[in-house]
């Protein structure tokens, strides 16, 4: 007997259909999540967002398997970081960004695997990329991107490389809008 779905969750998978490189179609990484036991699997643009409901065991063990059939199956290493909707709607609520009233297009967030230690995090240069300016909460990095997405020296592999950790950033209106799918 196949375990109730019981909660809902958001794969972010770092990396695919950005700039013509490690092209990954949404619909054979939609049957990947299904083989794995995900149920109401939908993606959402072509960059790797994965909503699906799926029980305890599922979700617990999803991360590692669609990393390893992505690799199997495409040949890329593609790292995956899960969200719950409850842990999406805090990170909604929780952008100091937003609080004080910054324009939404230059708000974005790097979701990150691991709750990074606070002295990895005091080692991060506030002034890498002036003036854009982040803040780590949690497993969140809340980016105020003034210079843009692209222009920003604010990168996976920066956060990546001082944390001790796999990120992946979203626009915040892509956080918007996958907040309201799980919803």
């Amino acid at each position: 007997m196949k375990a109730k779905a019981t909660g809902k969750y958001v794969a972010l998978l770092r990396g695919i259909n950005v700039g013509g490189k490690n092209m990954l179609p949404m619909k054979e990484l939609a049957g990947l999540f299904v083989t794995s036991g995900c149920e109401e699997v939908v993606t959402y643009i072509q960059s790797g967002n994965v909503v699906f409901c799926a029980g305890d065991k599922v979700a617990g063990g999803v991360q590692d398997a669609i990393t390893n059939q992505v690799e199997l199956q495409f040949g890329l290493k593609v790292p995956v970081v899960l969200r719950t909707a409850s842990e999406m709607q805090a990170a909604i609520r929780t952008n100091p960004f937003l609080k004080v009233g910054a324009a939404e297009e230059m708000l974005h967030v790097c979701f990150l695997a691991d709750q990074p230690g606070r002295d990895l995090v005091a080692g991060l240069d506030a002034m890498r990329s002036a003036p854009d300016e982040f803040a780590v909460i949690g497993r969140e990095i809340y980016m105020k991107l003034v210079t843009g997405a692209a222009k920003t020296k604010l990168t996976n592999a920066y956060f990546d490389s001082k944390l001790k950790t796999v990120s992946t950033m979203r626009n915040w209106r892509t956080v918007l809008k996958l907040a309201e799918m799980m919803a």
